[in-house]
């Protein structure tokens, strides 16, 4: 229910967010998903981590119905597919539905950088929201230390003998740091004579690349953990044969340091629903997708869990589709579309400035994005819910040209406006999702077979999402792809690491462009994770931050509080 005394719409989130009155979490996991205090591990009044050992006793439980929430290409302009998660929540609550949402944890790099935060927003945000976007419960902070660590051990072997006969040429495990820092994307390490180790050239990532950022949210228990980050190859021999973190030792210690960091995050929406915010890595260079441990622990608490894929449909959808659910055997029961007419006017070729003029015509030419989409969806057997993300200044034209699309393809559309109005602005969308729901669970159709090679697995995705007419692979990346073939990797899936702004791999290619090539430019092996990444075009899997970064906005008040958070 909404709080009538929040600010009106449109005050900044954060003054939003801190004005909700939040439920202490032991009554609201007690009172909303039958968890007893004990089974939690309090972090401060209104956080908690759901114990493991609990976890395990839910594992015979009746499971939910999964609903993922995807969007159609991102702008500048925002989709609002988090806002959308938080308030579809909110709004199947609000109709009856016992729902809770899972989300993935932010980075601090884009807070810090251009993106902001990845709490929600409006009145459709999950609390605390300052805790959640900083450093939240350490996982994060777990994450880096057990990345770095396995780069420490690694550096240790070779300085004290390198017994396992390591190359020092061909060591692929890097750094990670959870920060935008393009200074640190190819540095050299071991300089400065014998006692400081062996020199050669390495680089930082940022943590949501970092494979173990991948594992940890890949893997079903903590057995599995520890065997994933066994796996993780690290470095070649002479011969070139593999050298893993297992053969490094280190696999143990990684395990410990995220030991407590496994357990799933238990916070709440405004309305006091409950969340789970778990894991987070980045859809254009991984994954994008929370933790399976959080899905799977929430389809044992509640009738309705609302999950989200990171950026487009195109990456984020794609990608927990082919890899999430090929791993883990979760099945999405309905699937939520989310666009803007904003969004869609830029789409159409807009300039962010012009938006608020009306201009149906535009919102036509962007449609070609949504269509694209639904048209990938359909590829996987899955008809999704369209959810127009409503802005005041959006004309009755401009939602009627969405409106017709919809109704040519036979889908539901919903007009939303949680951000302003919360649960009951989403109760229209939450009518449509249930009634998608109820009408029966689709078969999920992967978009390519295991048996298939891992360059033809690149040009599916690539011809039949992208809308790509071909890929080019680099003599680098083909030999890579070649080679892990050889080691007995063919059968992983794909993980196309580009940019999230366009279909192709140019960010300034709107709309749904055909017949381009998709360059893959490297192709790197996550064993532990259990995929293989296709870097192409431009994308880094260590960003900068922009000329205007978001943290020279951000700070603290003559009261102590943050603002700037956003």
């Amino acid at each position: 229910m909404n709080d009538d005394n929040l600010p009106a719409p449109g005050a900044p989130d954060i003054d939003i967010a801190r004005a909700a009155k939040m439920q202490p979490i032991l009554k609201l996991a007690e009172e909303r998903l039958g968890v007893p205090a004990e089974a939690l591990v309090p972090y401060g009044h209104f956080k908690a981590k759901l114990s493991l050992n609990y976890i395990d006793t839910l594992k015979e439980r009746s499971k939910g119905k999964l609903v993922l929430v995807t969007a159609i290409t991102p702008t500048p302009a925002g989709e609002g597919k988090t806002t959308t998660s938080v308030g579809l929540c909110d709004g199947l609550n609000a109709i009856g539905v016992n729902s809770m949402v899972c989300l993935r944890e932010p980075s601090l790099g884009p807070c810090f950088g251009m993106k902001g935060g990845a709490a929600g927003g409006g009145r459709a945000q999950v609390l605390p929201m300052e805790d959640i976007n900083l450093h939240f419960n350490g996982d994060f902070h777990a994450i880096t230390s057990a990345h770095n660590l396995l780069s420490a051990m690694i550096d240790n072997h070779l300085h004290w003998g390198n017994e396992l006969g390591i190359d020092s040429r061909r060591v692929t495990w890097r750094r990670v740091v959870d920060m935008n820092d393009r200074a640190l994307r190819n540095i050299n390490v071991g300089l400065g004579g014998p006692a400081n180790g062996v020199p050669r050239e390495s680089g930082f990532d940022i943590t949501v690349a970092s494979e173990i950022m991948a594992i940890f949210c890949l893997a079903t228990d903590f057995a599995d953990l520890q065997r994933r980050l066994g796996d993780i190859i690290v470095a070649r021999r002479h011969d070139k044969s593999p050298v893993t973190a297992r053969d490094i030792g280190a696999d143990g210690a990684m395990a410990v340091l995220l030991k407590d960091a496994l357990a799933p995050n238990l916070v709440q929406t405004i309305e006091h629903n409950p969340a789970f915010i778990h894991g987070g890595p980045f859809a254009n260079i991984a994954h994008g997708c929370n933790s399976v441990m959080a899905t799977r622990t929430a389809l044992s608490l509640c009738d309705v869990v609302v999950t989200e894929a990171g950026f487009g449909a195109d990456l984020g959808a794609e990608k927990f589709l082919d890899i999430k659910c090929r791993q883990s055997g979760l099945r999405p029961d309905a699937v939520v579309l989310v666009a803007t007419v904003r969004a869609l006017k830029m789409q159409g070729g807009v300039d962010k400035k012009d938006l608020a003029a009306p201009d149906p015509g535009a919102v036509e030419r962007g449609a070609a994005n949504i269509a694209r989409h639904i048209e990938n969806l359909k590829k996987f057997g899955l008809t999704p819910v369209m959810a127009l993300n409503h802005f005041s200044a959006d004309t009755p034209e401009e939602v009627a040209v969405v409106e017709r699309l919809c109704a040519d393809q036979g889908m539901r559309i919903a007009i939303a406006r949680h951000w302003a109005e919360g649960g009951k602005g989403a109760a229209a969308l939450a009518e449509a999702v249930k009634e998608q729901l109820d009408s029966g669970a689709p078969e999920l159709n992967f978009i390519y077979p295991d048996k298939m090679s891992l360059a033809e697995k690149i040009n599916t995705v690539a011809t039949k999402i992208y809308g790509a007419a071909n890929i080019s692979l680099s003599t680098v990346a083909a030999r890579a792809l070649r080679e892990f073939e050889k080691l007995g990797y063919g059968d992983l899936p794909v993980c196309i690491a580009k940019t999230q702004y366009s279909f192709s791999t140019d960010p300034s290619a709107l709309g749904a462009p055909e017949g381009h090539t998709l360059t893959v430019r490297e192709a790197r092996l996550s064993a532990g994770a259990g995929f293989v990444v296709a870097v192409c075009g431009d994308i880094m899997t260590m960003p900068g931050l922009p000329r205007s970064p978001a943290a020279l906005n951000i700070g603290l008040d003559e009261n102590g509080e943050i603002v700037g958070l956003a």
